[in-house]
């Protein structure tokens, strides 16, 4: 199964993260394989590339969070973690990361910031900032406006805001207004003043990135494992489905594997785009929203 999918910023290469071990990059016009990442001895649950494409961030249920010269396919230094690594995410600059790792053991849910060095022969382990987490796996991190924040969400439902130099909890999402169940997905938008979460509770919210305020609330009659944002027009795409162990009772006809399309404004579903035979896991928007 595919974990995650990541555009470049030039919207020219595709890379894909998958439970097989091995990272791949594609071109994104025609499909064709350019090439892997071979490395990983785990699912890899995550990815995100830095801005000139030059270099690619990989993180793992080996425990182990990778950095790859996109180019050659060679790695570049290894981060060791005493637990998976579910998301990454490079910040404005590609100057720093921010990496969850999962509980383990006795080890609780964490967020590291790891500086990342221009030159990868003087990169070091050490962390910037470690937040314990929340009970529960954080399945999502991001850089908030500017680096000045990091907002996380995961297994407890609350979508938080950190502040990323302090470690400090600034905001949390209301109880009432919020998710139910598990935050699976957390996209934002390409000005990164709004952001979009999908949950098992069979929704997907937009939240203002600074304020956390709810904006607006796309509701679907299936859990919600991926969430994306078109950067030209006002839609939202959300994909799902049952758990793999629940999907032999149902017809894929019966159209739960879908990637249902709605009105960012209205909230309304405008369509549906058919084709998988499975949950969808993974939703990513070229950027140039075409």
């Amino acid at each position: 199964p595919l974990t995650f999918l990541k555009y470049n910023r030039d919207g020219d290469l595709l890379f894909s993260c998958a439970k097989d071990h091995t990272p791949t990059v594609w071109f994104a016009d025609n499909g064709e394989r350019l090439g892997t990442y071979r490395g990983h001895n785990g699912a890899v649950w995550t990815c995100d590339v830095s801005r000139d494409s030059m270099r690619l961030i990989t993180g793992s249920a080996d425990q182990t969070v990778k950095l790859w010269n996109v180019q050659k396919g060679t790695q570049l230094y290894t981060f060791n973690f005493g637990s998976p690594a579910r998301s990454v995410e490079f910040a404005i600059g590609d100057k720093l990361a921010v990496i969850t790792t999962d509980p383990f053991m006795e080890l609780t849910s964490a967020i590291h910031v790891k500086r990342i060095a221009g030159d990868s022969t003087e990169q070091t382990e050490e962390s910037v900032l470690v937040v314990k987490g929340p009970q529960g796996r954080i399945n999502r991190a991001v850089w908030g406006p500017l680096n000045r924040t990091i907002i996380s969400a995961g297994e407890d439902a609350v979508i938080r805001i950190w502040d990323s130099e302090t470690g400090k909890l600034l905001k949390e999402s209301d109880k009432e207004s919020g998710h139910k169940k598990t935050i699976t997905s957390l996209t934002k938008a390409a000005d990164g003043s709004h952001f979009l979460s999908g949950s098992l509770d069979k929704s997907a919210k937009l939240w203002d990135t600074r304020t956390l305020t709810l904006i607006k609330t796309y509701s679907t009659e299936r859990p919600v494992n991926a969430v994306a944002m078109s950067p030209l027009l006002d839609h939202v795409v959300l994909g799902g489905g049952q758990d793999a162990s629940a999907v032999t009772t149902t017809d894929h006809r019966a159209g739960k594997f879908e990637a249902k399309f709605y009105d960012k404004i209205l909230q309304e579903e405008i369509g549906g785009v058919k084709g998988h035979f499975g949950p969808i896991n993974a939703l990513a928007f070229n950027p140039d929203g075409k």
